[in-house]
């Protein structure tokens, strides 16, 4: 068996469709060497927007993993991008992060 290269340049389509498909945290994205910091901002919004969807479809449920989950894509987020603008509602019905809440060098 081959071993994978932890910084050869990840299929970054798949990461934009899927980014638990490639990464396995959200802290794996920030610390990936072959991606921009543009890119990894947008692989961490469309983790977290998939994140809120998922928590709303449990929220009758208690708090699941997805909550925390949510946290720790929006921590990365911050070290990338600076502080978020989260007074920002989305316009789904998860509510999550709106486009606007990540001002990249922000």
């Amino acid at each position: 068996m081959t071993a994978i290269d932890p910084t050869a340049r990840p299929d970054l389509d798949r990461a934009l469709l899927d980014p638990p498909s490639v990464f396995a945290t959200p802290e794996a994205v920030v610390a990936h060497p072959a991606l921009a910091t543009a890119e990894k901002i947008e692989i961490l919004k469309r983790w977290a927007y998939d994140a809120a969807d998922i928590a709303v479809a449990v929220e009758e449920g208690m708090p699941g993993a997805e909550e925390v989950l949510l946290r720790r894509i929006t921590l990365a987020l911050q070290l990338l991008a600076g502080p978020l603008d989260l007074d920002q509602a989305g316009p789904s019905k998860q509510h999550g992060m709106a486009r606007g809440a990540v001002k990249p060098g922000g």
